[in-house]
């Protein structure tokens, strides 16, 4: 019979990479077949994975007559972490090549997991300000928009900073970033200095939206994970209806005070202004990725690939293309190149796809639809409108990146084995099976009493 401390030990292992890589924004697709390779690398090959958005399951039963081992681990802490998700992805490939064996694994494992980041935390927060920066550079805003959209970025950061610390609920968190965001932009406008309150907030808007798990969610649901998908969904449901609540409460403040809030209207796209949207974008996406961890060697290849993107939509949408259907085409070249970029600088492609598609997030619309509503009347069916727009451009982005990684995947004879029937595109963990034939080993007891090593 398997020996069963080794099980234990095989499925605590399994489950831990499978929370990390969970709490990082992996789809639960990605994590299952991650989970179920690394388990059959390990000898565990009937092992049966069960996940939700909160919790995991392992179940494994070497034969009928035995009865079965489960494991279970709670997912408390979600966190984007690229440099930890681009480490247990190595050690993953790692294990399934046979360089690294169950103890070796979950040392290292505990490794990556107890120490801490080469990134200091107070750069995490400049990256949140440089991000809001490009984008303020991507609306066509001066110095002054510039500024205070990095100002407002960090101030929301260091806020929400302590909030998590004093385990607030997300959605606070979201209404107090959309708050902030408004009433500084608002502070700065009663002031002498000339400011566009609208590029400014829309802004930190896009800051905030770059955390929520839009493309997790699709992933799920297209991949058949009904019950997280949902789950995803209502989490970003909730914490954008937090950003809409913050922002609104700003705008509601400002028009007491009797400020004038001028509406942001998306603009036609000339070569120059094109040429700002990449230069701005570009910026954005490498310094959100340098504010989630990402290993520096990766900054340039996001920033090339996002400045592509966003200029590829801004062209179409000049060309009269509408705004969601530039924005899947964009986002479709993102998949296309994120596996190959990926590939070349030994990263995972969510790492690629979520940062260079954080500039095209609807934060404009958003915006606009949160201001026209707020003036009621006639301008409410607008403002529905515009808020419908925020919701179509979301699902493009994620349906476009998507499906760029299903052409981009290159067609292999390993295409039939389980990882990838169950998965699909694979934006986490390897595409096929590399395990040494020597490294599938059982132990089994003999009729002595003894107990030898099998290889299976």
């Amino acid at each position: 019979m398997v020996d069963a401390r080794e099980v234990n030990l095989g499925l605590d292992l399994c489950l831990r990479v499978g929370e990390l890589l969970l709490s990082s924004g992996a789809g639960a697709a990605d994590v299952t077949a991650t989970m179920q390779s690394l388990s059959y690398a390990l000898g565990l090959r009937e092992a049966s994975v069960d996940i939700t958005f909160t919790s995991l399951a392992m179940t494994y039963q070497d034969t009928p007559d035995d009865i079965p081992i489960v494991a279970t681990r709670q997912v408390k802490q979600r966190a984007i972490d690229y440099e930890h998700l681009t480490r247990v992805d190595h050690l993953v490939r790692d294990v399934l090549r046979g360089d690294l064996d169950l103890r070796g694994a979950r040392t290292e494992l505990g490794r990556i997991t107890s120490t801490g980041h080469p990134r200091a935390r107070w750069a995490v927060t400049l990256g949140w300000g440089v991000m809001c920066a490009g984008v303020g550079v991507q609306l066509g805003g001066d110095w002054a928009v510039i500024g205070l959209a990095l100002l407002a970025a960090v101030t929301i950061d260091r806020i929400q900073l302590r909030m998590a610390r004093r385990r607030m609920p997300s959605f606070y968190q979201q209404v107090v970033g959309g708050g902030v965001a408004t009433l500084i932009a608002l502070g700065v406008s009663a002031t002498p200095i000339s400011i566009n309150v609208s590029q400014v907030v829309t802004a930190n808007i896009i800051m905030l939206l770059a955390g929520i798990g839009f493309m997790g969610a699709l992933q799920d649901a297209l991949t058949g994970f009904y019950v997280t998908a949902t789950a995803r969904l209502t989490e970003a449901f909730l914490a954008t209806a937090g950003i809409i609540a913050g922002v609104s409460g700003g705008l509601s403040i400002g028009a007491v005070m009797g400020l004038e809030i001028p509406r942001l209207q998306p603009g036609e796209y000339s070569l120059q202004t094109v040429g700002m949207l990449a230069l701005g974008s570009a910026l954005a996406a490498a310094a959100f990725a340098y504010s989630c961890y990402a290993p520096k060697r990766i900054l340039l290849p996001i920033a090339l690939v996002a400045g592509t993107a966003i200029s590829i939509s801004g062209t179409l949408q000049n060309a009269g293309i509408g705004r969601a259907w530039g924005v899947a085409i964009a986002a479709l070249f993102v998949g296309l190149v994120s596996f190959s970029v990926s590939g070349w600088m030994r990263v995972p492609p969510l790492v690629v796809v979520v940062s260079a598609v954080v500039p095209m997030l609807p934060g404009l619309s958003i915006y606009r639809g949160l201001t026209l509503l707020g003036e009621g009347g006639s301008s409410i069916p607008e403002g529905l409108l515009a808020m419908t727009a925020a919701i179509s451009v979301a699902i493009a982005l994620s349906s476009g990146v998507i499906l760029g990684e299903y052409v981009a995947q290159p067609l292999k004879r390993e295409a039939q084995r389980l990882e990838t029937r169950l998965t699909g595109p694979r934006l986490v963990g390897p595409v096929d099976h590399v395990v040494r034939r020597d490294r599938w080993r059982r132990r089994r007891t003999a009729p002595d009493g003894s107990q030898t090593d099998e290889v299976t």
